[in-house]
């Protein structure tokens, strides 16, 4: 992989002990994929064809099937059809965004199992304020490790008439709202992905796992992100906000973003590469006689 950092490595990696357990189940996953009838990725063929091509030299089959939104778009609405968040979704809160400009909102959430320090979230709660800008916080119960998720009574004041916060929200409705104009996340790969599908710049804050390396690509490879030190302070926070609502940097990356998203479509369409894979799982895989 061209220019990655030892730092950008995901954090299972990061270990100098031989009997790490996560280091561990992921060489012996790595070691079994050839094993496999088939290895299916939630991408798209022209977001990481470098990988794709040194991944199809190594394993018999890749499937490129992403990004999932889309193919689920093009499916009529189905009494069995499903949710798949971790937490229940406050529906409730969109009738907010109805009521603010487009392109205006930031939108913050950090996931679904990612924590945080009381003075982490006091320095980004601050940094939200400073920037003077509209935004949507999902704070979950757990957000803050070992206490309550709690914003001192100076925040609430100073960004009441401009703020809304959530325990959880429907992700994708929020993203693809005409009002969000960027979305502050820990870089998982669903968020990154569904971002980039509903065309919306990031600022990125990795934490764990797979988010260092899905920071390092959104930032550096596909133009569509800035990244936040890890050591959070409200200044680089408001400075970069702004930035990324306002800036002549974020305006390049909501440029960026589109073609992304124009280039997901494709993919998902009805000869896209993605579609084509989707048919060619089933029919060579999934249906194939033993």
């Amino acid at each position: 992989m061209r220019d990655i950092r030892l730092r950008d490595l995901p954090t299972f990696f990061q270990t100098t002990n031989p009997d790490d357990v996560m280091l561990n189940f992921i060489m012996e996953s790595t070691d079994r994929a050839h094993e496999a009838s088939a290895v299916v990725l939630h991408t798209f063929d022209a977001l990481e064809s470098d990988v794709l091509d040194a991944l199809s030299s190594m394993l018999p089959r890749v499937y490129t099937v992403g990004p999932l939104q889309l193919h689920l778009n093009h499916i009529p609405e189905h009494p069995l059809k499903m949710g798949y968040s971790l937490w229940k979704e406050e529906t409730e809160r969109l009738e907010w965004l109805n009521t603010k400009a487009p392109n205006s909102v930031v939108y913050v959430n950090f996931g679904s199992i990612t924590v945080m320090t009381p003075e982490q979230l006091v320095e980004f709660g601050w940094g939200l304020a400073n920037s003077k800008l509209p935004f949507f916080w999902v704070i979950r119960p757990d957000l803050v490790i070992g206490e309550s998720a709690i914003l001192p009574p100076e925040f609430v004041a100073e960004t009441k008439e401009r703020s809304l916060i959530a325990g959880w929200c429907p992700q994708e409705q929020v993203l693809n709202h005409p009002s969000v104009g960027g979305f502050l996340t820990h870089s998982g790969w669903n968020s990154t992905v569904e971002s980039l599908t509903a065309g919306v710049p990031m600022l990125c804050w990795p934490c764990f796992g797979d988010q260092q390396m899905d920071c390092r690509y959104t930032c550096n490879e596909w133009g569509i992100g800035m990244e936040i030190s890890n050591d959070v302070k409200r200044d680089e926070v408001e400075k970069l906000v702004k930035e990324l609502m306002e800036g002549e940097k974020g305006k390049k990356m909501k440029n960026k973003v589109m073609e992304w998203k124009k280039l997901a479509e494709e993919a998902t369409g009805p000869h896209g590469s993605s579609s084509t894979n989707l048919d060619n799982l089933v029919n060579q895989v999934l249906l194939r006689k033993s």
